[in-house]
């Protein structure tokens, strides 16, 4: 795998709203492949779909380079320091003045080299390119999939303060643009929603009949506390004591230096006895044959999620899920008639409403597969990917 140098130039690309062809180039903070980075590839199809250049800046390499080259985006390691709560101490911070002094220099290189027409920062936590792009003189847009209303108001405030160098602010639920709005008052009303555009599987699969050998249920995404996978868990071990047989299939990884949380996992779930009941499948590029095979998925997370890419996900594949009742979950799963919502934490709720999707498992099965068709039409990634490419386009043209 061989990458452009930071002098690479990407020319050519579709029209801005001035008619001249444009480039753009993405700043993005990771190169897995979880929820941002998937919305990120809807976005490269969006643009590459209009015929624009693209150029992502990554700070690392990882399993979503193939998947960014394979839609003809270039990629450019460029390592420049990434916002991140274990940053947020006094060693840390120094640390992070550190990378952001060796940081700032690479990027403006990329930038220089590229020569791009705007700059997409797809996320708040990569700051710097924004900074960047003003001391080049190239519009950024920044794309907000965050959404820290919970976090002290001077954290939240400092988070939010590159955003009024911004052209353009993106965010992918109104939680989001409300969350920004509170947390600095001068961005209120600077926000443009764009629900994500969420791919669905290729040939859903329709759910079981009967639940024969009992309710499988999935759970996918990080391994974290603040996710809630141990809630998940917990209502497991809370239906097999009430006697209704069910299993649970965890897909999904750690971030790097939280093993101690899987390892916990582990334990609870053997201490619960339920060791042939629970199956760790770690990090899976593809979830689908997983929602295929499970019968409810759940998203249990403890605090606020911007939105719930693994909810609609799950919902195109005419599956029921049950959700958290909180912030951008709501906007994920409001409306469809198979999802329920419980209280964040609370595993006997989330265990009731799992025993009630395997006691009216017929209802529950129709009504996902009437749903998968309203997910499909609400999270369309061709009308995301047009409607992220015009935005694009029109700060692209306004540059000055």
């Amino acid at each position: 795998m061989s990458f452009p140098s930071a002098g690479a130039r990407i020319r050519g690309g579709t029209m801005d709203e001035t008619g001249r062809s444009f480039t753009v180039l993405v700043a993005h903070p990771s190169a897995d492949l979880y929820g941002s980075d998937r919305v990120l590839l809807e976005t490269i199809d969006g643009l590459s779909g209009a015929g624009a250049r693209v150029l992502v800046a990554l700070p690392e390499p990882g399993p979503l380079v193939p998947e960014l080259e394979r839609r003809g985006a270039a990629v450019v390691l460029s390592p420049t320091p990434v916002l991140r709560k274990s940053l947020l101490s006094g060693a840390g911070l120094l640390r992070l003045a550190a990378e952001s002094a060796r940081g700032l220099p690479r990027s403006v290189g990329v930038i220089r080299g590229a020569r791009p027409d705007v700059i997409l920062a797809n996320t708040i936590t990569v700051p710097l390119w924004t900074l960047a792009g003003r001391l080049t003189g190239v519009p950024v847009v920044t794309h907000v999939h965050e959404a820290e209303a919970k976090a002290p108001r001077l954290l939240r405030a400092a988070l939010a303060a590159p955003l009024l160098l911004s052209r353009g602010i993106l965010t992918n639920s109104q939680f989001s643009a409300d969350t920004l709005a509170a947390s600095l008052p001068a961005l209120r009303g600077r926000s443009t929603v764009v629900y994500n555009g969420v791919p669905g599987p290729a040939e859903p699969v329709r759910p079981r009949e009967k639940l024969l050998g009992g309710l499988r249920i999935a759970y996918v995404g990080r391994l974290s506390h603040r996710k809630g996978v141990d809630v998940a868990v917990e209502a497991l071990l809370q239906l097999r004591r009430r006697g209704i047989d069910a299993e649970l299939s965890i897909v999904g990884a750690v971030f790097p230096g939280y093993e101690d949380y899987e390892a916990a996992l582990r334990g609870q779930v053997a201490d619960g006895g339920a060791a042939a009941h629970v199956k760790f499948h770690g990090f899976q590029a593809n979830v689908f044959p997983f929602l295929a095979d499970a019968d409810v998925v759940v998203v249990p997370s403890r605090l606020e999620e911007p939105f719930g890419n693994t909810a609609v996900e799950a919902l195109l594949a005419s599956r029921p899920v049950v959700v958290s009742n909180t912030s951008g979950l709501r906007e994920a799963a409001g409306g469809y008639r198979s999802a329920q919502f419980v209280e964040p934490g609370d595993a006997a709720g989330l265990a009731a409403a799992l025993a009630r999707v395997a006691a009216a498992w017929p209802e529950f099965a129709a009504k996902a597969r009437a749903d998968s068709a309203e997910a499909e039409f609400r999270h369309s990634p061709e009308r995301y990917g047009k409607v992220m490419a015009d935005h694009l386009a029109q700060a692209a043209g306004g540059r000055q």
